[in-house]
């Protein structure tokens, strides 16, 4: 069943963010993910969300995401998003 990863960003150094979001897409093709959309936030109707960007990505199952997010390609790419951005990545299953 479908899993999606969710990312919640705010950029601080937007050359070293796009050094990052080359490395995901990178990362995620031999995993058959797919974008699903990149947004930037226009308003918060209800509640308060300090993110300015978000990312949905659609893989297999959840055990796809957890393989994809612990590979080797991927975790060379964390100290460039720590310094690219502040990041929230959470993951939801299809109910």
């Amino acid at each position: 069943m479908a899993a999606y990863l969710v990312g919640q960003i705010t950029v601080k150094d937007d050359k070293l963010w796009q050094e990052y979001v080359s490395g995901v897409a990178e990362s995620i093709a031999p995993f058959d993910a797919t974008i699903i959309f990149r947004g930037k936030r226009d308003k918060v109707l209800a509640g308060s969300h300090d993110y300015k960007l978000i990312v949905v990505i659609e893989f297999s199952d959840l055990e796809t995401i957890d393989n994809w997010f612990n590979s080797p390609k991927y975790q060379s790419l964390i100290p460039v998003r720590d310094q690219a951005a502040d990041v929230v990545i959470t993951t939801y299953q299809v109910l």
